[in-house]
């Protein structure tokens, strides 16, 4: 039985002379937290929009919950949700009254009721009733990962979902993702913030220049840095350092 909740095969994408994606190919087990991490411009973005259906890809295959994205693209916007890097939220309307539109936009029965499970379940059951423009910026961001888990969708993708955060609310996202992942959701993330990518996935995969250059569990890609010869204690490399040095692997080559 088939595992994976996305495959990705020799994906490629050019935007006029610029070839941003030259063969991309990982797979997501489902139920699991994947980072995909990279440099700006490194394609990212390009990645998420092609999974996601707003993009279509020069060539290549991505198969979402067993759907073609470029044959079925409706069938994978029905197991899929996207959190962006700016909290798409009205901030005219309440965090109650946000929940309830786009639940009646999914055309769920009872609205009211999954804005008052979600809220709950995201610490804004207090905040419900207040106007989006007085949330923090962390509130801002807890509710839009609660809006795209309207329809318990099977897969998250989360473009850099703590962009611009403080540290404090920062942490409360990770939570969240966390959570998201033990009650079965796939979490797909992309972060350049590479301890957000060491706290939390199950494996990593390290786009550079349109290619997957390292991907693995953070122990595997421990092993592909030089191991530190110390007289007394071995020091453990941060993921930075591993990120660094496989780049400049790659660039020195």
């Amino acid at each position: 039985m088939n595992n994976h909740a996305i495959q990705v095969k020799g994906l490629q994408k050019s935007y006029k002379q610029l070839q941003v994606l030259k063969g991309v190919d990982f797979a997501v087990e489902k139920g699991s937290i994947f980072a995909l991490l990279g440099s700006n411009g490194a394609g990212k973005t390009t990645v998420v929009k092609i999974l996601t259906t707003l993009l279509k890809q020069d060539s290549g295959t991505a198969i979402i919950s067993g759907h073609d994205v470029g044959s079925k693209p409706d069938h994978v916007r029905q197991a899929i949700s996207l959190t962006g890097q700016f909290a798409a939220v009205d901030e005219i309307l309440t965090g109650r009254e946000n929940i309830i539109m786009i639940a009646k936009l999914r055309y769920l029965p009872n609205p009211r009721q999954v804005a008052e499970d979600l809220l709950k379940r995201f610490g804004l059951t207090e905040a419900a009733d207040r106007k989006v423009s007085t949330y923090s910026g962390g509130m801002r961001r807890r509710l839009d990962i609660s809006l795209s888990l309207v329809g318990k969708p099977q897969i998250i993708f989360l473009d850099e979902p703590t962009t611009g955060l403080d540290p404090e609310a920062r942490i409360e996202v990770w939570k969240i993702v966390k959570d998201l992942a033990n009650s079965g959701t796939t979490v797909f993330l992309t972060t350049q913030y590479l301890e957000e990518a060491e706290q939390l996935a199950d494996r990593i995969a390290i786009l550079h220049e349109g290619k997957i250059i390292a991907s693995g569990t953070l122990s595997e890609l421990k092993r592909l840095f030089p191991s530190a010869k110390v007289e007394y204690v071995e020091k453990q490399p941060s993921l930075e350092e591993i990120f660094l040095n496989i780049i400049g692997k790659k660039e020195g080559a």
